[in-house]
């Protein structure tokens, strides 16, 4: 008779997997994009529900992670950002805006359509002012503070409104409200927990 599989608990993974994946994406990035990463990391497989279908949570987590330094890289790219993640007081440049910028020769003789741009099809059915956040943070390099005076909102709002949009393109439903406060308490105990844990071997053995 087969053994039933164990399945571990979400805190049980994030105990053991936070460390490895924050180490693995330090090397890739500045620290506090690092945290970040590995924030939503743990986020999208705590709202995704898989984890108990999952064999390798840890392996899960990489590709989460890796997929979206791919989607930063590819963002920067279609940009013309430049990264610097260790030099923060170093501004990249950012592609224009079409309001902000002539028109090309081939826009103006109708070879190319000015402003128009293309969105992943799962955003199309989202909310106007959620494409507008996706598009400009995404395709035109905008820090959250810019989209927020552009749109005319505040910044927090901004953030939460990428965050839904990135929910959007990869399929997942944006948790709600509850489901956000119930996450980042559990993750703050959870991160307490790690430190004390890492405190207590360096001082008590």
């Amino acid at each position: 008779m087969t053994a039933r599989r164990e399945i571990p608990t979400f805190e049980d993974v994030y105990r053991a997997e936070y460390p490895r994946l924050l180490r693995r994406l330090m090397r890739r990035v500045a620290p506090d994009d690092a945290r970040d990463f590995a924030q939503e990391a743990f986020a999208r497989l705590h709202h995704s529900g898989k984890l108990p279908v999952l064999d390798q949570p840890g392996a899960y987590l990489n590709r989460i992670a890796r997929n979206m330094l791919i989607d930063r890289t590819r963002r920067q790219q279609r940009t013309g950002a430049i990264f610097h993640p260790l030099d923060e007081g170093r501004d990249a440049p950012t592609r224009p805006l079409p309001n902000e910028r002539p028109l090309t020769e081939a826009e103006k003789n109708g070879a190319e359509i000015a402003d128009t741009v293309q969105i992943p099809e799962r955003l199309a059915g989202e909310p106007e002012l959620t494409r507008q956040v996706w598009i400009l943070f995404h395709l035109y390099g905008r820090s959250f503070e810019e989209i927020a005076r552009r749109l005319g909102i505040s910044r927090r709002r901004v953030e939460r409104l990428r965050e839904r949009a990135d929910y959007a393109t990869i399929g997942m439903s944006y948790p709600s409200f509850g489901e956000r406060i119930r996450f980042e308490l559990m993750t703050m105990r959870l991160g307490l927990e790690c430190r004390w844990d890492i405190f207590r071997s360096v001082f008590y053995g």
